[in-house]
């Protein structure tokens, strides 16, 4: 069976197993995936990840972050842009998330940036994903 949005599957691989406190998940890799993750361990929402080769495939694992308290770092992470409704922004007009405690993950045409990066660029793009 074919998948039709692996971007909304990694949100919920992370989103399951943060629920129930593994120190790690892994995802089948793809290109879009391991700039998400990349971003997520930029902005400190993930503790790293580290690429596993299993013979013919290549899966990503990331391991999740947690506070003192075993609290999860990330609180809410959902898909914004999905298949059938496609969201897509211009520079000016990026949200900023939770007050910019928060961050969006964008698909512009110089990559996958956070919208911090993208602002500072001067690029928009739709928007993948918030997450804080």
């Amino acid at each position: 069976m074919t998948m039709t949005d692996p971007t909304a599957d990694l949100l919920t691989r992370i989103r399951n197993g943060l629920a129930v406190n593994k120190r790690w998940v892994d995802i089948p890799s793809s290109k879009m995936k391991k700039r998400i993750v990349f971003i997520l361990k930029e902005e400190k929402y993930i503790d790293d990840f580290i690429y596993v080769k299993d013979g013919m495939n290549e899966f990503i694992r990331i391991f999740l972050k947690y506070d003192y308290k075993g609290k999860s770092v990330i609180t809410e992470i959902n898909r914004v842009s999905k298949p059938g409704y496609r969201v897509y922004v211009a520079c000016s007009k990026i949200p900023k998330v939770l007050d910019g405690l928060g961050v969006s993950i964008l698909s512009t045409s110089k990559g996958v940036l956070s919208n911090k990066v993208a602002k500072k660029l001067g690029v928009g793009g739709e928007i993948l994903c918030n997450v804080w």
